[in-house]
């Protein structure tokens, strides 16, 4: 039981970790200063991607504070992906076009009231996730539950990602997180490109320039 309580507060100390590298970053005067801006990522203005940054800790946030369904069986993180009909849909498609639209909505107050507002959630969550059972699970809109701690592992590779998009969108470094959060995210990246492209794919991409195919990215 100890071992497994390590384990998870690890993951929510992490989580916290890029939670406040984001903050820092949305607070960053160049994201305000190119906020009307075209973003390196495509079809997402400045604003619309650091507003869909800053809804990760949203979402942490709400989930948290709704009652999980008794009985309810969380299922896996690969299966969670799975299940997600966002990671293969086209950039035209419904569902990113509506993340899209909710990344404008979130960023709709202003640069300053973004930063504040994520600065807030992360307070609130330093209080709220060590005091969470190792054992909470949460219902996704989505229609199925996950353990907190993989939910986290998804939000935390969202503001890893996420974060180095909005750096390189207005110029500036894209922030150094330590080995307890790129880790996990990387492994959790290898896992979904294996899962989506085949080992041999993956493996090759690594070693082999000669015989990569010509992507393995996850999503």
């Amino acid at each position: 039981m100890g071992e497994r309580r390590e384990s998870y507060q690890e993951v929510r100390t992490s989580y916290l970790t890029a939670a406040e590298s984001a903050v820092a970053l949305l607070g960053d005067p160049a994201v305000a200063a190119a906020w009307d801006k075209p973003s390196a990522l495509t079809e997402f203005s400045v604003a619309g991607l650091a507003g869909h940054l800053g809804h990760q800790l949203v979402r942490v946030d709400g989930l948290l504070a709704a009652e999980p369904t008794p009985g309810v069986e969380p299922i896996g993180l690969l299966e969670h992906y799975a299940r997600s009909p966002w990671v293969e849909a086209g950039l035209d498609h419904e569902i990113n076009v509506g993340i899209r639209r909710a990344g404008e909505q979130s960023a709709a107050a202003g640069p300053a009231a973004l930063a504040a507002t994520t600065a807030e959630l992360l307070e609130r969550q330093r209080a709220t996730l060590p005091a969470a059972p190792a054992d909470r699970v949460l219902d996704l809109p989505s229609g199925w539950s996950l353990l907190l701690d993989d939910f986290l592992m998804t939000r935390m590779m969202e503001l890893v990602v996420h974060s180095d998009d909005l750096a390189a969108s207005v110029g500036v470094e894209t922030p150094a997180l330590p080995a307890r959060v790129v880790d996990p995210v990387v492994d959790l990246l290898a896992r979904l490109a294996v899962h989506r492209h085949g080992a041999t794919a993956v493996i090759r991409t690594l070693s082999r320039a000669e015989r990569a195919p010509a992507t393995i990215s996850a999503f």
